[in-house]
């Protein structure tokens, strides 16, 4: 039954037509693998940074205003940050929004900071792709693999086999 419904699902990648992306996702994939250090880094610096913010705003509010625990507290930092904000519980006291608004700002902050990671490691993975192939008539290298004419000035690039390859950097 279970062989069924995987072959009903690799039919549906056959009418999508996704196997062109298959690639492409490899890269992805294999950009998130290389950043993944990076990553735990910053993930284990938001959850020390919660756990801060929901003590913190513990201490500062009480279980009077609705943070009846440290977990209670730590779960509004979370939505806080994440900017989700449920609105369940919200600081009464003037120390508290002040708080409140440090959370939220930082957690615009942070969206931006895994962003970047990704970003820098899947350059660094296409870049990797990239060909040392030299242009004959212009002289420029960084052409894909699989290229037949110059990216920069369009003429023909040399036959695969009789390839001029650059030297590496």
């Amino acid at each position: 039954m279970g062989v069924i419904r995987l072959l009903r699902v690799m039919r549906i990648f056959r009418i999508l037509k996704l196997v062109r992306f298959l690639q492409d996702s490899n890269i992805l994939l294999r950009s998130l693998l290389m950043a993944k250090r990076k990553i735990f880094i910053f993930f284990s610096t938001v959850a020390i940074l919660v756990t801060i913010f929901g003590a913190l705003i513990y201490v500062i509010e009480g279980p009077d205003n609705g943070f009846t625990s440290i977990p209670q507290s730590i779960y509004w930092a979370i939505v806080t940050i994440t900017t989700v904000g449920y609105g369940d519980l919200v600081p009464q006291t003037s120390i508290g929004k002040a708080i409140a608004s440090m959370t939220m700002l930082l957690g615009y902050s942070i969206l931006a900071v895994p962003t970047g990671i990704i970003t820098a490691e899947l350059n660094q993975e296409m870049s990797s792709h990239k060909s040392l192939v030299k242009c004959p008539n212009c002289s420029k290298a960084g052409h894909e693999s699989d290229a037949m004419y110059c990216k920069h000035c369009g003429s023909e690039l040399a036959d695969p086999d009789n390839r001029v390859v650059a030297p590496k950097e």
